[in-house]
């Protein structure tokens, strides 16, 4: 077990941040299925309630198209590398393409989400201690009661409502991800810094052995990472650290 390597992820910018979160909370919807009583609805809602409180808050759609086309261009300037895989390029390219016209032609984003009753009751709900039980929200206690099939059949709708989103954020992230091979560093006395030469994400693989975590601030074209005791009132930071770091 002390052999495992730990991956932290940093953006270096609100974009990323955004996406990162959005990432989030869908995994954490897929760790519900199936719903069948308070213990797996609340956690689902939950997350339906905190992703569109996170695409409310920007513009998700132009920024994920934005980018969509910005990959597009990266690749066209590869496709000039002499020895490069073309079958391989195209064919991003042309998932790239793809990606763009089905969210280009998709409803606004959580719209589907925002008009059910169900997921706006129990978002009003959420913020009071307690506040779903069955005398507060009659309505969920009955909709737990339904067969099993009815409510599978709600749950993924609301979930392929949010595929065209889901499908270009994973490309895009995936590729982002892919844009930087991890290097070894080292920090001395638990500090590290460098130029982020425009990089959208910091990617960091420590070992799980010296019980550490990084603090990491900065933005795009700058940052700094201190290393932090996980025990801090007994835990120590050596004075040489070597870890692997990715500018994505």
């Amino acid at each position: 077990m002390m052999n495992t390597q730990i991956l932290f992820e940093h953006p270096l910018n609100e974009k990323m941040r955004t996406w990162l979160r959005i990432e989030f909370l869908i995994q954490q919807c897929s760790h519900h299925l199936p719903v069948c009583d308070h213990a797996t609805a609340l956690p689902l809602l939950r997350n339906l309630g905190d992703l569109l409180d996170v695409i409310e808050r920007g513009e998700v759609r132009t920024d994920l198209l934005k980018e969509l086309e910005r990959q597009q261009r990266k690749l066209q300037g590869w496709a000039e590398v002499p020895g490069v895989d073309q079958s391989r390029i195209d064919s991003i390219r042309q998932q790239l393409k793809q990606s763009s016209s089905i969210l280009m032609a998709a409803p606004r984003i959580g719209q589907f989400l925002r008009e059910d009753r169900l997921i706006g009751l129990v978002r009003q709900r959420l913020s009071i201690p307690g506040g779903c039980c069955s005398f507060d929200l009659p309505t969920l206690h009955v909709w737990l009661h339904l067969p099993q099939e009815q409510r599978d059949a709600q749950v993924k709708s609301w979930l392929e409502s949010l595929e065209p989103m889901n499908q270009a954020l994973s490309l895009i992230l995936d590729l982002i991800r892919n844009s930087a091979q991890f290097r070894k560093q080292t920090s001395l006395n638990g500090f590290y810094q460098d130029n982020g030469d425009d990089a959208d994400l910091l990617r960091l693989h420590l070992s799980l052995a010296v019980q550490l975590y990084p603090q990491i601030s900065g933005y795009k074209s700058r940052f700094a990472i201190r290393f932090m005791p996980l025990d801090s009132e007994n835990g120590t930071v050596p004075e040489r650290l070597d870890f692997e770091l990715a500018c994505c």
